[in-house]
């Protein structure tokens, strides 16, 4: 489960970047290019600014190289300078040193259509190190009481195995407060009864665990995001199921994803509209969102034209264990035609050996669930002791005159 965990996140987090709402990490723009096709030809601007973006830093002397040689420029107001007319296809390099310390972009290539934006991030170290100190402060500090919320980047992911649904649910706790937050207990979150072989991903809080369709996280809570990543299976043998998930806080934005497997659909009372959406893989979604929801209040996914299974083979499974009962008891009760019935129980006992090799092939494929595939073994296993025990009773040996016996 953890491996499909992971594997999830990796189709997932294109899909729903678009809906992130959250500042960009400074560290991971400082320097890049953005491609800005709104720009003039051979347009490069550089925004310098200090620890986040907004803190803008006017008056500034940027440099650009470009083919060996150097231009200056300064920013504005907005602390943003420009340069134009640079030659398509060149390399080019933003520096700029700001109360001592150097920033350098990333090479960067001149488009010959459009322009780039590059942003320089000034004070990140220093940003970083009071960060430390202020968490370090915050956890020696004795703990509010106060609330959590489940954060606007949460998000509930549904995708299709076989006959079963994989739920996914990739919390943020978030502490607004800037010190540890005592919500008077754990958070506590109730799973569906039916869930099967509920865990947590890696990455999740260590305070987290899971226990059976009860997940369970301590507090008290940091300031800032507790990361709660919690998996689970679901049987369906009908083309409609409808999941209900109640969270114990409130939930800041709903943000569902479902993986379309065919004609599959997806409508959800808190989400009013669900688009499609295709991940890097080719992988097609159905993605919706909606407004706050309150803490208790139940979030209602409804799942439609689901890829179900014909019940047929369970059937038979079930009426070939009713046969094999019956015929032991006519067996004890009559002791005649041995010959013709060890014949259909060997012939039951091939086709059930053929299913347990057909399982297994799916096994090593990674087409079936681990869980899946023990429940239909064991429920193989079981059947194949029937039979095998009914063939040793039959061919123990002579019993009244030994007529049939087979050998």
């Amino acid at each position: 489960m953890r491996r499909v965990l992971a594997a999830v996140m990796m189709v997932m987090l294109p899909v729903v970047t678009a809906f992130a709402q959250d500042m960009p990490d400074p560290s991971q723009i400082h320097g890049r290019a953005l491609p800005a096709p709104e720009l003039a030809n051979g347009m490069v601007t550089v925004r310098v600014v200090r620890e986040a973006i907004g803190n803008d830093i006017a008056g500034q002397d940027v440099q650009l190289t470009v083919g060996g040689s150097t231009r200056t420029a300064t920013t504005d107001a907005e602390g943003r300078a420009e340069f134009s007319n640079l030659p398509g296809g060149a390399e080019a390099v933003a520096r700029a040193t700001v109360d001592g310390e150097p920033l350098e972009s990333q090479p960067l290539a001149v488009p010959s259509t459009g322009g780039l934006r590059v942003i320089l991030v000034a004070g990140m170290a220093e940003a970083a190190k009071r960060r430390v100190a202020e968490e370090a402060r915050a956890a020696a500090a004795p703990p509010i009481r106060g609330t959590v919320v489940i954060g606007g980047n949460s998000r509930v992911h549904v995708e299709f195995n076989d006959d079963q649904l994989r739920v996914f649910y990739l919390l943020e706790i978030v502490n607004n407060a800037r010190a540890r937050v005592d919500i008077g207990g754990p958070l506590i979150i109730e799973l569906p009864r039916a869930a099967q072989g509920a865990s947590l991903l890696p990455d999740s809080a260590q305070t987290a665990s899971v226990n059976g369709d009860i997940v369970t996280v301590l507090g008290p809570f940091a300031s800032g995001t507790t990361n709660v990543q919690i998996g689970y299976s679901l049987d369906f043998d009908n083309p409609e199921f409808t999941l209900s998930q109640v969270f114990p806080a409130t939930l800041q934005q709903v943000l569902v994803v479902v993986q379309r497997n065919g004609a599959a659909g997806a409508s959800s009372p808190q989400v009013p509209q669900m688009a499609e959406r295709q991940g890097e893989n080719g992988a097609r979604f159905l993605v919706g969102e909606g407004a706050t929801l309150a803490a208790g209040t139940p979030l209602t996914l409804t799942l439609t034209n689901l890829p179900t299974r014909t019940k047929a083979p369970r059937y038979v499974a079930l009426g070939l264990a009713a046969i094999v009962v019956g015929v032991g008891f006519w067996l004890a009760m009559s002791g005649g035609r041995r010959r013709d019935v060890v014949r259909t129980l060997t012939t039951q006992r091939d086709q059930l050996m053929k299913e347990l090799e057909q399982l297994a092939v799916k096994h090593r494929a990674g087409t079936i669930s681990a869980e899946r595939y023990a429940s239909r073994k064991q429920r193989l296993m079981s059947e194949l002791e029937i039979i095998y025990s009914e063939l040793d009773d039959l061919q123990v040996g002579p019993q009244g005159g030994g007529e049939g016996i087979a050998a």
